[in-house]
């Protein structure tokens, strides 16, 4: 399948957060208008973080949000290396999403059932509205690491052996990622520069696999971009 990817460079990283925000709010307004609701993937990492904390705020129906995490570190609840741990401090505690409209994944369980789980808490979505992803150094994205070997079936993945701590964890997969109406790439960051390089050349990386039917849009600044 060929995945049409859509690059988007502004000059800073603050002007791509500022842009994905806009996006966030317009695709929520959609979405909320004809299904009812707004079923979000959130990814880790410090631009989504300034993305997240300059939703709080916004004019949206919060109550029809959906959230969903790409990936999560297996640690415990209040970690404040959990990538749900920051999305609460940066905008869920402080904005009327329902408790009942996010769902963690429990990986203070271990791997085996957290990934359980959330096989069932995402088994009566039919499509995510919007897949928020980032980029690894190495070229990953969600916990999807290069040399990994997943079965292609599954919905979310039990990931051992990360290449960075810790080293459990889980993550949706390739697919699951891929069932969304839009996904959206945020890259920010001088280190970002060969493995961009590396996508654009055509290389088996694993931000590669995520083929949306809709293609990918990547927000990129200019040093990550050489």
């Amino acid at each position: 399948m060929q995945v049409i990817n859509q690059w988007h460079q502004y000059d800073t990283a603050a002007e791509v957060a500022d842009e994905v925000r806009v996006q966030i709010l317009n695709s929520a307004e959609k979405a909320i208008a004809e299904r009812g609701s707004f079923k979000l993937v959130l990814a880790g990492g410090s631009t989504p973080e300034k993305i997240y904390q300059q939703l709080v705020g916004a004019k949206t129906d919060w109550s029809k949000w959906m959230i969903y995490y790409g990936d999560e570190r297996c640690l415990p609840a209040d970690d404040k290396d959990r990538n749900s741990i920051m999305a609460s401090n940066a905008l869920l505690s402080k904005v009327a999403i329902p408790a009942t409209n996010i769902f963690t994944m429990p990986t203070e369980l271990g791997a085996i059932e957290a990934a359980v789980s959330y096989r069932e808490a995402i088994a009566d979505v039919d499509q995510f509205d919007m897949v928020l992803l980032g980029m690894g150094e190495d070229g990953h994205t969600a916990s999807l690491f290069p040399g990994h070997k997943n079965t292609s079936e599954e919905t979310v993945h039990e990931v051992y052996n990360s290449p960075k701590p810790p080293s459990d964890r889980i993550s949706l997969s390739a697919k699951t990622l891929a069932n969304t109406r839009q996904c959206f790439f945020i890259v920010t960051g001088a280190s970002k520069v060969d493995p961009v390089k590396q996508w654009k050349q055509g290389v088996d990386l694993p931000v590669a696999t995520i083929e949306p039917a809709a293609g990918v849009d990547i927000y990129i600044d200019s040093a990550a971009i050489s």
